[in-house]
């Protein structure tokens, strides 16, 4: 099964947009864990256990695991997902982008070592350096297009004088993604939820590719927003532009500080889901 068919099939048995990122910071792990770098793994897989019924996916973040030497857990934590949710796919957070043979071994690193079901990638230095991921069949692969953050505009919206139509940086990431590097369908994009009406327009480029949406809860992003903004749905209710709705921090750290933070998670978890649900 193809990382696109995983995500519509868990979206569907799962009833859910939301997708859990897995960002641990030793320092707000709860109760008698907080500091502790080596309780990285048992406080993923109780948010994992605790909302793998809620979600379409699941996006670790490889930097809050490699900082604190956890790559270890971070492999722990893979299997524990594919073990007890393998219906649910998981997109390794990397943002790699790099040429020739190093990236062949970031590809590598992803999806063998650490058995993402997708990555995200950074387009920056042309389509050499995100071939090599697109050798492995069915595998997703995710472009930063138009990030959440506010410093993104310095570079993304710029506009290519020397392409036709003088599209912005974003705008041309989208039709590459949608047309000639999209060679078998593996290809979707990071478009930041504190941009609804920039989701809109790359879904107007990108009408069929899934996008991956940071930014809602934490970072003040509008979820009724981006459903509207980057959801299409044909006229058989079938889903033709997908979207995968990423919340971190407020559903990690919903609980902070309380023993019981996995229910406090699943709750938001679940609210979540709700409201992601009712603005399609």
């Amino acid at each position: 099964m193809t990382f696109i068919d995983q995500l519509a099939q868990a979206q569907r048995l799962n009833d859910s947009l939301l997708c859990v990122g897995l960002d641990p910071e030793p320092s707000k792990l709860p109760g008698a864990w907080k500091g502790q770098p080596d309780r990285i793994y048992d406080f993923c897989a109780a948010i994992v256990d605790a909302t793998k019924d809620l979600v379409g996916s699941f996006k670790p973040q490889i930097a809050y695991f490699a900082a604190h030497r956890a790559e270890d857990q971070l492999e722990r934590l893979m299997a524990h997902i594919k073990r007890v949710a393998p219906h649910v796919p998981v997109i390794l957070d990397a943002k790699r982008g790099d040429i020739g043979s190093t990236a062949e071994q970031y590809a590598r690193e992803a999806f063998e070592r650490y058995q993402a079901d997708a990555v995200t990638l950074s387009p920056f230095m042309g389509f050499d350096t995100i071939e090599p991921f697109l050798r492995y069949p069915g595998k997703g692969v995710i472009l930063l297009c138009r990030t959440s953050n506010p410093g993104g505009s310095d570079l993304q919206n710029q506009r290519l004088a020397d392409v036709p139509g003088q599209p912005r940086l974003y705008e041309h990431v989208a039709t590459q993604a949608q047309g000639p590097w999209n060679t078998n369908g593996q290809i979707g994009l990071v478009v930041g939820a504190t941009f609804p009406q920039e989701i809109a327009r790359v879904r107007e480029l990108a009408p069929t590719v899934p996008f991956l949406i940071p930014g809602i809860g934490a970072q003040g992003g509008d979820a009724v927003a981006t459903v509207k903004a980057g959801l299409r749905v044909g006229a058989d209710g079938a889903v033709t532009g997908p979207i995968i709705v990423s919340s971190s921090r407020a559903v990690l750290y919903a609980g902070s500080g309380l023993d019981d933070f996995a229910s406090e998670a699943r709750r938001v978890a679940l609210a979540t889901r709700e409201t992601l649900n009712a603005a399609r």
